[in-house]
């Protein structure tokens, strides 16, 4: 049986389309990871201390928040001097109701429509806190520690970490192969905070204050017991002592949050954490970065 000439030219045609076909579908597995390429993140403090408690994570496309204890006009305005616009924030995480943490809450979450992220007790908190305005209803999400949670492309884990709150949360939060933690307003590092914190390549870590400098000054008695009990907060050697011994090669980024500004200062805490580090033979700016989130301070961005 003879094949007729425009049959060959239908034939010839459509191998030639599925050739092509073929190429292009190769071309695009080779490139997809320069056409696609995995969202990098940015981090940062807008500050950090008694003076207010805010953190960012996120990506070109959307972001985060930590705490939100800086009125909301201060929070816009730092965030655009990243190049961050408030529109942009999916969701803020709270840690605890203290209110250098929980400032904005309210605002932002009625009046902005960000949902709010909280364990139950932290939500009654905010709610009996005298000084928030805005209480929050809609856009209050109650959540469990260790029950993780998903926001788009970010997949979050709340644990307990002691302080003389209603309720206080660390969040171990995930995203593209990589996990930072956070912990602020630790009275001391219990097994469940070691275990989430020695999971982070990028981790935010309280260095409130120095032992020498709390015990030495003008504080009264009762106040110097609360900060150094079990449910106040982690001291320059007691989180340089953690990290010292846990070190692991994952961990890429430490930031020291939450400095006191009566018994501490950025130079102490630093030069704290490197020492300890140091006698255990890790060199910092070698093996890991190590930055200070000063009080009141909009610190530069890490992206990763």
């Amino acid at each position: 049986m003879s094949i007729s000439p425009v049959t060959l030219r239908i034939l010839s045609i459509g191998t030639a389309r599925d050739n092509f076909l073929k190429k292009l579908l190769s071309l695009h597995s080779s490139m997809q990871y320069e056409l696609f390429p995995s969202e990098r993140f940015t981090f940062f403090s807008l500050s950090s201390g008694s003076c207010g408690n805010c953190y960012y994570l996120g990506n070109s496309r959307y972001g985060i928040l930590i705490d939100a204890g800086l009125g909301p006009r201060v929070i816009r305005k730092r965030l655009a001097q990243h190049g961050v616009e408030l529109s942009s924030i999916m969701a803020i995480l709270i840690t605890h109701d203290h209110y250098d943490h929980i400032k904005s809450a309210g605002y932002l979450g009625e009046k902005m429509y960000i949902p709010v992220y909280a364990t139950r007790a932290v939500h009654r908190g905010i709610e009996a806190c005298p000084m928030i305005n805005n209480r929050l209803n809609g856009s209050a999400k109650y959540i469990e520690k260790g029950a993780p949670f998903q926001i788009e492309d970010l997949r979050i884990t709340a644990f307990n970490v002691p302080h003389d709150s209603n309720d206080n949360a660390g969040y171990l939060i995930e995203f593209g192969g990589q996990k930072l933690a956070i912990a602020t307003d630790v009275g001391m590092i219990t097994e469940e905070v070691a275990h989430y914190m020695l999971q982070a390549n990028h981790l935010v870590i309280e260095s409130n204050y120095d032992e020498e400098m709390l015990q030495n000054g003008r504080y009264p008695i009762y106040l110097k017991k609360r900060i150094s009990s079990g449910t106040g907060h982690l001291s320059n050697r007691q989180a340089a002592e953690f990290l010292a011994n846990n070190f692991h090669d994952g961990l890429r980024n430490i930031w020291l949050c939450h400095l006191s500004g009566d018994n501490n200062n950025p130079q102490l805490a630093y030069s704290t954490m490197k020492e300890h580090l140091s006698r255990r033979g890790i060199e910092v700016g070698l093996q890991l970065s190590l930055r200070v989130f000063e009080r009141n301070v909009l610190s530069d961005k890490t992206e990763f």
